[in-house]
């Protein structure tokens, strides 16, 4: 999985929580391990999760397996708060970007 940071909107990286920039290492916070698991990943493995501005340059990455997993609980999290979800999920830009991610991620 090259690049899905490409395709998440505004919204999606809050539901998936990242870490804060001081809780990580240096390879975490390089994309060189998983930010959630600290797995080590190569290009095919990573899912880039987009240059993040604040607080500095960092550009996180993470395994497919953590990025699944946190988009799928992100999904039922934000599916049970969001009014555009509860009336049609296909509306929701942030509610499509987290299921998009659970099955690119799966795969």
């Amino acid at each position: 999985m090259s690049n899905p940071a490409s395709g998440l909107v505004p919204g999606v990286l809050e539901v998936l929580a990242l870490p804060s920039l001081d809780e990580l290492t240096d390879e975490q916070a390089r994309g060189v391990t998983c930010v959630w698991g600290g797995e080590r990943l190569t290009t095919e493995t990573a899912v880039d999760l987009g240059e993040q501005p604040e607080p500095g340059r960092w550009f996180p990455r993470a395994c497919r397996q953590c990025v699944a997993g946190r988009a799928h609980q992100g999904l039922f999290a934000h599916g049970s708060t969001c009014k555009d979800c509860a009336d049609d999920a296909a509306a929701c830009p942030v509610g499509r970007g987290l299921y998009r991610l659970v099955r690119d991620c799966r795969r």
